[in-house]
Formats: C-alpha cells, sequence, structure tokens
C-alpha cells in the first residue's frame, strides 16, 4: 500500500538556517574608491646615544646664565661669599682709612690760616714774635738765677732774695702790687656812646696779647678775673661792678713798640673804634704808672695741689 505523502510542515527559520546552506548573498554596491593621498616619507629620529652612568654623575649641571648685565652682577654679588682672608683685608682696608681721616682732619685744623685775611695774619705774627720774646726773656731770668744759686756761697740767702723778687712780680700780676715801666697810654674818646663792653674787652684781648704785663682803665686795676659789662642805664660801661664813663684811658706797662704796632693793624682795634665815630689816640712813655691796686679774692674751690 503506498504511502500517501504528507505535507511537510515548514521547518523552524533557526532550524532551517543550522541544515542548509546559506544562501549567497547579493553583493553590496561598490562605492567609487577615494584616491590616496601622498604620504611623505617619514624621518627616522635619530639614534639616542646614551652616555655611561659614571659620566653622567660626574658632570657639572649646566646653569642657564641671566642675558642682562645688571642681573648677571647682581647674581655674582648677591649673596655675598666671604671668606677669612677677605674679612681680615677688609678690616686692615677700614683701620687704614681712619688713620688717614684722622691725619686729614688734623691737617686741615692746622691750615685753618689759609683763609685768614691779610691783616690777621699779620696781628698773629706780631702775637706770636713778641711771645717769643716774652718766653725767650724769661729764659734768661731763670738761667741767671739758677747760677746765682749755684755760685753764691750763701744759697739760702740767694733763694730768699729770688723767692721776694718773684713775689712782688706776681703781686704785679695778680693786681695787689703797684707797676711802672716803659708803656703806652690809650685815650678812647667817645662821643656818640657807641663804645661798649664788647669793644673794651677786645682792646684788652689786644694788649695782653701783645705782652701788656699790667693794665689800668681809668681807676680799676686790670686782672686775670676782670669782666666788663654795659650799663642798664644806656651810658658808660661797668668794669669789675665799677661804673666807668669815658673818656676811657687804658695805663699800660709793657714794650711800646709791641703795643702800638698791635693797635694800629689794619683790621685792628683803632679801625674798629674809627668804624663807631670814636677816636683812639696812643702816647708811648717811658714811664707808666699802674697805682691802682685790686682786693684779692679768696679761693673757694681751688687749692695747692699735693705734689
Amino acid at each position: 500500500m503506498s504511502e500517501e505523502k504528507k505535507p511537510q510542515e515548514p521547518e523552524q527559520p533557526g532550524e532551517a538556517e543550522a541544515g542548509k546552506p546559506k544562501a549567497p548573498e547579493q553583493p553590496a554596491a561598490v562605492e567609487p574608491e577615494a584616491v590616496p593621498e601622498p604620504v611623505e616619507p617619514a624621518v627616522e629620529p635619530a639614534p639616542v646615544v646614551e652616555e655611561p652612568v659614571t659620566a653622567r654623575q660626574s658632570s657639572p649641571i649646566p646653569v642657564a646664565l641671566p642675558s642682562d648685565g645688571r642681573e648677571r652682577l647682581k647674581a655674582a654679588l648677591w649673596p655675598p661669599r666671604v671668606s677669612r682672608g677677605q674679612l681680615v683685608v677688609a678690616l686692615l682696608l677700614f683701620a687704614l682709612g681712619l688713620a688717614l681721616a684722622i691725619q686729614v682732619r688734623s691737617t686741615n685744623d692746622h691750615s685753618q690760616l689759609r683763609g685768614a685775611r691779610q691783616e690777621d695774619l699779620v696781628r698773629i705774627l706780631d702775637e706770636l714774635d713778641g711771645r717769643q720774646q716774652r718766653l725767650q726773656f724769661e729764659k734768661t731770668q731763670l738761667e741767671q738765677n739758677l747760677a746765682q744759686l749755684e755760685n753764691s756761697s750763701n744759697q739760702a740767702k740767694e733763694a730768699q732774695e729770688q723767692t721776694r723778687k718773684k713775689a712782688a712780680e706776681l703781686g704785679v700780676l695778680a693786681g695787689t702790687e703797684k707797676a711802672a715801666g716803659p708803656g703806652i697810654v690809650l685815650t678812647i674818646d667817645d662821643p656818640q656812646g657807641q663804645v661798649k663792653a664788647d669793644m673794651l674787652l677786645d682792646t684788652l684781648q689786644e694788649l695782653r696779647a701783645a705782652g701788656a704785663e699790667a693794665i689800668q682803665i681809668n681807676d680799676v686795676r686790670v686782672v686775670a678775673g676782670t669782666y666788663f659789662t654795659d650799663n642798664a642805664s644806656g651810658g658808660g660801661v661797668r668794669i669789675d661792678g665799677k661804673s666807668v664813663s669815658q673818656p676811657f684811658r687804658f695805663a699800660v706797662v709793657g714794650n711800646p713798640q709791641d703795643l702800638t704796632p698791635a693797635l694800629n693793624i689794619p683790621g685792628g682795634v683803632v679801625r674798629s673804634l674809627e668804624k663807631q665815630q670814636a677816636r683812639a689816640t696812643i702816647v708811648q712813655q717811658q714811664k707808666v704808672v699802674v697805682d691802682a691796686l685790686a682786693t684779692p679774692r679768696p679761693l673757694q674751690y681751688g687749692k695747692p695741689a699735693a705734689k
């Protein structure tokens, strides 16, 4: 008996695909090929040669220096690197510079006369000459006294006589003894009343610098502590507290050849008085008497120093 063929059931899609070979797919549409761009040949890098490890460690690391000159100088000077030798040299240079500065200052102190006026130089020269002559005379007297003491048979009596003479000389300087000898008489007439205490003080200083040994102004003896003040009423001057009016009369014992030029030098006392409309008259005399005495003042603080 013939078997009837049954209609075959459609197989599952998965099974059909697994059992049958896949149907050839339709070729996809071919796109036109793009024209490749020209490619430059690649440049191979130069081979890097590695240095040995020891060479890299020992070679110094290069430091980039600043290009600017100021920065390069600043980098060289700061921070400072001072060694002990440099410090010693710096101290020696400082000591040398200090010594030179002191020397220059001392030289400038001695050269202050460079800017002085001619009349000031003449006055200073006269004062120096007068001092030199007085010191030379005093030295001669001391040498004579020493020779007398050494040659005298009675040295005690001779020493007592010299002590008495020295005391009389000191009394003249202190104003407790009268004095007489060659000198000048200076008279200052001041009708306008322009002469003040400071001008009389300048006159006294000029006379002292010229070698005056005893000075009397009117009836007042001038000593080391004499002072001048202007009267509160406006007329005259007070000397040591005593009122003195013009004309002012200076009786001075000393060498007339030294005293007169000292007052008449250019820019000196006489010229200064003439500017104040005062008249100064100088008379040289062979014997000038200074008879006013000063009352000695007891010492309050000064005592003889023990040897």
